[in-house]
């Protein structure tokens, strides 16, 4: 694509759509806003008046009516499969949240739809920008730790009061709109980066159930997901709406050390090994995570501007999804279940 500016629709203009206006602004330089769309007026009025673009009630209506390359789809999972072909027979790049949909059949048909449109396709998992995750992934591979013997990921997050429907209840809640719980949801963001750093999930054996009431799908999950290096990690997911103790979000072991990454805003990356027994501080880990929307919208933006490589292929996206199927079809199997 021969030009300087990425030209883009915002389409769902919620919490994670500020995130990624912020993201624009502050890493992605080569992106120009000119459309935001929602079928909320309130939320699609708040959103133009932030990036000064013009507002849209649907995606058709800006397509027809807008004038941009490229959109960046944040709806609910259920909708995603429809927004997506609908851009791509228009001719337009899809930067599409996670998952790509919530069963690989709508997966399979979206993909068929980008091959056939020759436009970027990305999904938008941010993890796989965090830089610590990148640095340990550094540290590993030096040798910092010797070889992984284990790895923990733990993700404990508050309830997600927002993105409601009209009778209060959040969308993530009802497994029409989202296809499961935190497994398929925000647990992809710890899926991730545990394939980031131990390699390809091999298979998985899962409990899960939930506590919350109207939440449908499944809010806290416990795993043994084992690699195709052999190694095998836990992970463990949880949606509270109490007060939660500190955690740490990655724990990775090797033969002669371990690396660390702590929960929440003062959490760091911290090498253990013979050279730092009580630990040394590497860096902020907060930050990045905060950043890293701009960064995976600017890898998109170069994609199509300069034809760049994207860190992930949406093919390689399908892993997290896969991982969450799988752990599905462990409770009821009460079995290991391979991934792929």
């Amino acid at each position: 694509m021969q030009t300087e500016v990425l030209t883009m629709a915002l389409v769902g203009c919620g919490n994670i759509a500020r995130a990624h206006w912020r993201g624009i602004r502050n890493h992605a330089p080569r992106i120009k806003v000119t459309a935001v769309v929602d079928s909320n007026p309130d939320n699609a009025a708040s959103m133009s008046e932030r990036t000064g673009a013009a507002a849209y009630s649907s995606l058709s209506e800006a397509l027809v009516r807008g004038s941009f390359d490229a959109v960046d789809l944040m709806l609910p999972h259920d909708l995603h499969e429809e927004a997506a072909i609908k851009a791509f027979r228009a001719g337009k790049h899809v930067l599409l949240e996670k998952p790509m949909a919530p069963d690989l059949a709508g997966c399979e048909r979206i993909m068929k739809a980008a091959k056939e449109a020759d436009t970027v396709f990305m999904i938008a998992e941010q993890a796989q920008y965090w830089p610590d995750i990148k640095r340990a992934r550094e540290l590993i591979e030096d040798g910092q730790i010797g070889q992984v013997v284990t790895a923990r990921a733990c993700f404990y997050d508050p309830l997600p009061l927002n993105s409601t429907k009209d009778d209060g209840v959040p969308w993530r809640f009802r497994l029409v709109h989202a296809g499961g719980g935190i497994c398929i949801d925000g647990g992809a963001h710890w899926i991730r980066p545990l394939r980031m750093l131990l390699g390809e999930v091999s298979e998985v054996i899962a409990t899960m159930g939930s506590h919350i009431p109207k939440m449908e799908g499944e809010s806290w999950v416990q795993a043994l997901i084992r690699f195709d290096s052999g190694v095998t990690g836990s992970f463990e997911a949880l949606l509270s709406a109490g007060v939660m103790g500190p955690t740490e979000d990655f724990r990775i072991t090797g033969t002669t050390g371990e690396v660390v990454i702590e929960h929440g805003r003062d959490g760091r990356l911290i090498l253990f090994n013979d050279a730092h027994p009580n630990g040394a501080p590497v860096m902020d880990a907060f930050q990045g995570k905060v950043d890293s929307y701009g960064f995976e919208l600017n890898d998109f933006s170069l994609a199509v501007i300069e034809s760049k490589t994207l860190e992930a292929p949406p093919e390689y996206s399908l892993g997290e999804l896969r991982t969450a199927l799988a752990m599905y079809r462990s409770v009821k199997s009460r079995n290991w279940e391979k991934v792929w």
